[in-house]
């Protein structure tokens, strides 16, 4: 692995530099999920987690990146915080009233553990905070991407893959690929653990697509 990242170490900054602009292409890929909320006029049947998680999950590599002092990942992460709480605004106006309370407590669930992880890395050894602190965001990321694979029994059942996020788990794909490339130049074991596991999860998410392709439930009732 050193080798091979010894090797494409000129390519470095080209690298890091594609890996934040296909994140921050991601984080648009949102506005699908935001589209078909709007069209149905309320967000009742879509989880906010993705785009409450979002934004912890940014905060929290945005302060990964200031420990290892990578400006490729910073700057990723500033704009996808930003975008992530555009997205969170946007579900919660078409959150019908009675789920208000829910959107709220999971918004403050995922801001107290988000405060609790970033708080920890302030009082944490700066010689072993670094590994310390990619491991537990190694983690959480990981649970988020899974998240949508909670509700496989529901896909079998129906047999349909409608409600998950097709753009937003094909776009994740390739930026997992490319920080994974990116990890490996810079020969960081957590960078490459995160984006190989991520890139992993995705493609069993991508998998439920070809198996349970998503049916529009209007037809199906026609």
């Amino acid at each position: 692995m050193e080798a091979l990242s010894q090797a494409l170490q000129p390519y470095k900054e080209l690298v890091g530099n594609v890996a934040a602009i296909v994140t921050v292409l991601q984080m648009f890929s949102g506005a699908f999920v935001c589209n078909d909320i709007r069209r149905k006029g309320s967000s009742d049947g879509f989880s906010p987690m993705p785009f409450i998680g979002g934004c912890g999950l940014t905060l929290l590599f945005l302060q990964h990146a200031l420990l290892m002092n990578d400006p490729a990942m910073i700057r990723a992460n500033v704009v996808g915080f930003a975008i992530s709480v555009v997205y969170s605004v946007f579900f919660y106006l078409y959150t019908p009233r009675q789920s208000k309370g829910d959107f709220w407590k999971q918004l403050g669930i995922a801001g107290a553990i988000t405060a609790a992880i970033v708080g920890y890395a302030k009082i944490e050894n700066p010689e072993v905070v670094e590994d310390r602190f990619g491991l537990i965001i190694t983690v959480l990321m990981l649970m988020l991407i899974a998240q949508p694979l909670f509700g496989l029994p529901e896909i079998i059942r129906k047999k349909s893959t409608e409600g998950l996020p097709f753009a937003m788990i094909l776009s994740g794909t390739v930026v997992g690929c490319m920080w994974l490339l990116y990890g490996i130049i810079l020969n960081n074991t957590f960078v490459i653990l995160q984006n190989l596991a991520a890139v992993s999860l995705s493609g069993v998410q991508l998998a439920l697509f070809v198996i349970y392709p998503s049916k529009d439930s209007k037809k199906k009732k026609q």
